[in-house]
């Protein structure tokens, strides 16, 4: 125990992209691109929905809350990345490690819940229009989404608390960009068995749930489309879906390559390219989806800028 204690990793070395050696500039252009580009969509889109009172409405302020957890999982990486692709690596201590990782699950687990309900939302105002606006009011907004904000941070500081707990006396080097559970877990001289078992059976219920209601709700939706005479109807339903179908699309297609496919563990570029289109790309996909698909948001910019 002793030995142990004197050996105890207090900070992580994260390698990157190793392989970058001839296109490590390009590399960080256009992640720096990137980066200023999701950065100020994101911005944006919660600016246009919070100064204009046309786009006062429960899609909208759901809206608003996916481009902050998209802001979350931008800033909590991002940056540390643009360093460490840099510098053909980097330091980070192991407290900041743990505090990325814990910003980056919630974002997650939140996004997650936040989906379950824009399915939700989008339900109430294609099958019960009528009594839309008096079930999805303010105050029940507000309530569903902290509850799921309030979720996502309990449940990753069960699995934090966890981690914590475990004894870390070397080595101290991740293959990855960023701190993510499972390569921590590798890092570990303790037993990982019970925090495995935990993170399985408090993250899949948390992750995949919200698809099953996602998908129960849309076949509702999808029969209720079918029920409308007119092709142009039926076509403004699933015009209203399309950018919520979208963004669940790419937001599960991503997840399931980073954490569920088969024989991943021995694939450590693939796993980081997958994570990087995540952490990256899909927070930078998003608010482009929404303001290229609605409307009310492309006029808004409009107006905003003065553009005729």
């Amino acid at each position: 125990m002793n030995v142990m204690n004197q050996t105890i990793v207090t900070e992580i070395i994260l390698l990157g992209f190793q392989d970058l050696i001839y296109f490590k500039a390009l590399f960080l252009f256009f992640l720096l691109i990137f980066l200023i580009v999701t950065m100020y969509g994101n911005i944006l889109i919660i600016w246009l929905v919070a100064s204009n009172s046309s786009l006062q409405s429960p899609m909208y302020f759901f809206l608003t809350q996916l481009s902050i957890s998209d802001l979350l999982v931008t800033t909590a990486i991002v940056p540390k990345t643009l360093y460490i692709i840099c510098n053909e690596g980097g330091v980070i201590s192991f407290p900041g490690c743990i505090i990325q990782l814990y910003f980056y699950a919630c974002s997650e687990a939140f996004e997650c819940f936040l989906l379950s309900i824009m399915a939700y939302d989008r339900y109430l105002a294609i099958c019960n229009p009528l009594r839309y606006h008096t079930l999805m009011n303010p105050m029940l907004c507000m309530i569903l989404v902290v509850i799921s904000w309030l979720l996502g941070f309990f449940v990753e500081s069960i699995i934090v608390i966890s981690l914590i707990n475990l004894q870390f006396c070397g080595p101290n080097v991740i293959d990855h960009f960023f701190c993510d559970l499972v390569p921590l877990l590798e890092l570990s001289c303790s037993e990982t068995y019970f925090i495995e078992v935990e993170s399985l059976i408090l993250c899949v219920p948390i992750t995949f749930s919200p698809l099953i209601i996602i998908t129960i709700f849309y076949v509702y939706i999808v029969q209720a489309a079918l029920r409308i005479s007119t092709s142009s109807g039926r076509a403004k339903v699933f015009s209203t879906c399309s950018s919520h179908l979208i963004v669940v699309s790419i937001f599960y297609g991503t997840l399931t390559g980073i954490y569920m496919s088969p024989g991943q563990k021995n694939s450590t570029t693939v796993k980081k390219i997958a994570s990087l289109f995540y952490t990256v790309l899909t927070p930078m996909i998003n608010p482009i989806i929404y303001s290229l698909r609605n409307k009310e948001i492309r006029e808004t910019v409009k107006k905003k800028l003065c553009v005729k």
